[in-house]
């Protein structure tokens, strides 16, 4: 199969079977979702879940936050993944978010990732979700489900996956397409088990046709 012909049929299946698809971070403003972002990496949307309904209580805006101390940030996120650095991070955000953009969240790539704890993928997520630009943030699911099924060749780095994500995705979709990737591979396409026999999308797959023979031994 033509890799056209794979993102079609990629595409076709999730625009059929998964119309609507949105973040699974629970959030009710640009700021929100920032902070959620920031603490999402490297731990589950369900434990940042758990987490923010306090932590929005207590700094409900930038400004508030931008005045808070360490102590009191590290208490509210202690059980997330690294919450050291996280709480640099946010306190950092908050700061530059409030003298540099006077609290507002910006539309724009390169001045997101001007914010302390803003990578391109946390820039990707805000420009995608809140502002419904054709940005693709690659994370660890999306860089492993496009790999597996064939939508990017050999890339060795998010990035490179982005690009040809970007490359080959209507642009209409590419939002949408960054969490078709990630729910996929959160729920069906696991990194250690994949479930290629509820997968929708393993006739186009690239993985399950050179495991197929071990696959269907197990």
């Amino acid at each position: 199969m033509k890799r056209v012909e794979k993102f079609k049929a990629f595409v076709k299946y999730f625009e059929q079977n998964m119309p609507v698809a949105e973040t699974e971070l629970l959030f009710d403003s640009p700021y929100q979702l920032l902070v959620a972002v920031i603490l999402s990496a490297q731990c589950t949307d369900k434990r940042v879940n758990l987490l923010t309904p306090a932590f929005f209580k207590r700094f409900p805006s930038p400004e508030s936050l931008a005045k808070a101390n360490q102590d009191e940030v590290f208490e509210l996120i202690r059980s997330c993944s690294y919450p050291n650095n996280k709480t640099k991070s946010l306190l950092g955000m908050a700061v530059k978010l409030v003298n540099d953009f006077n609290g507002i969240v910006p539309e724009n790539l390169d001045e997101l990732q001007t914010l302390p704890g803003v990578g391109r993928k946390t820039a990707n997520v805000i420009a995608s979700v809140v502002f419904n630009k054709p940005a693709m943030a690659v994370d660890t699911h999306v860089f492993r489900v496009a790999a597996r099924i064939g939508l990017s060749m050999k890339a060795k780095t998010p990035l490179e996956t982005e690009k040809q994500l970007v490359k080959y995705l209507p642009e209409t979709v590419i939002a949408k397409a960054h969490h078709w990737l990630i729910l996929h591979g959160r729920y069906v396409c696991k990194a250690r088990k994949p479930l290629c026999s509820d997968c929708g999308v393993n006739d186009i797959c690239s993985w399950y046709s050179e495991h197929i023979k071990d696959i269907k031994n197990n």
